[in-house]
């Protein structure tokens, strides 16, 4: 019984067979990594043909590239050297920024130059010019208010009335003029409008505020400059005929509080 179940035995048929079917699956192992290994590389190939382009295109430059080497690149890139620096446009005093403004700007400072120079040129000749060897410096009398001129040595030819803001008191050139009250010059010049050579003075007369005016003077007569203090019947200038004059005299002006007076009337009432 043992014969008749024991398997038959295998022919050279059954074995070549079986050769055949174990090398198909050998084929099969070998087969399986080499496709995995096509795939990956294909995948790698396709990484760096993306990759490599922006990383070209991201690298710092070549600093010895030149600017027309980077134009040719691209068109729309500006460099500029880094050590290149801003040249500051010096316009001295102006800050005018057109021909035109700058002009301006010259002719304004000329003209103001020539003012100053004006100016200077008449503080210079108002002062130390005039002998004054023969004349009192201060004027008789007391009090805080005094006669601009000597007494007796003037008349008074007309005195406020219509566009006439003072007295014309009529002297001989020469006359010493003296300041009415203490006070502050506030201007002398030797041409003042109409006035011509003249001396005008800031003053406070018994609480109030008194302005006096003194025109017509001599040219170079003027003994005081403007923001010099003074003291009443103190001498500052001598009578004569300049501006809109055609006499000798003394225009005498007062303001008191801001209001014009007869400078006459205020003169008998006040002057010592």
């Amino acid at each position: 019984m043992a014969t008749d179940i024991e398997s038959p035995a295998k022919t050279t048929e059954d074995r070549a067979v079986a050769r055949r079917t174990g090398g198909r699956v050998d084929a099969r192992k070998v087969v399986k990594p080499l496709r995995s290994i096509a795939i990956f590389g294909a995948v790698g190939a396709l990484v760096a043909a993306v990759a490599l382009p922006a990383y070209a295109a991201s690298k710092p430059i070549d600093a010895s590239a030149t600017v027309q080497q980077m134009a040719a690149v691209d068109a729309q890139s500006l460099v500029v050297a880094s050590d290149a620096t801003a040249s500051s446009l010096g316009r001295g005093t102006f800050t005018a920024t057109t021909p035109d403004e700058i002009e301006k700007k010259k002719a304004e400072e000329a003209a103001a130059a020539r003012a100053a120079a004006a100016a200077s040129t008449a503080s210079t000749s108002g002062s130390g010019n005039y002998d004054i060897g023969n004349y009192s410096l201060v004027s008789p009398g007391s009090g805080e208010v005094r006669y601009p001129l000597p007494q007796g040595s003037y008349n008074v030819s007309r005195t406020v009335g219509g566009a006439h803001q003072g007295a014309d008191m009529l002297a001989p050139a020469g006359t010493p003029i003296y300041a009415a009250a203490a006070g502050v010059v506030r201007a002398s010049a030797e041409s003042i409008g109409g006035y011509g050579v003249a001396v005008m003075l800031d003053s406070v007369v018994g609480g109030q505020r008194v302005q006096t005016t003194y025109g017509h003077m001599t040219y170079g007569s003027r003994q005081v400059q403007a923001g010099e203090t003074v003291v009443a019947g103190q001498l500052i200038g001598f009578v004569g005929s300049t501006g809109r004059s055609t006499a000798n005299h003394l225009h005498f002006e007062v303001w008191v509080n801001g209001g014009l007076m007869e400078p006459i009337a205020w003169l008998g009432a006040n002057a010592g």
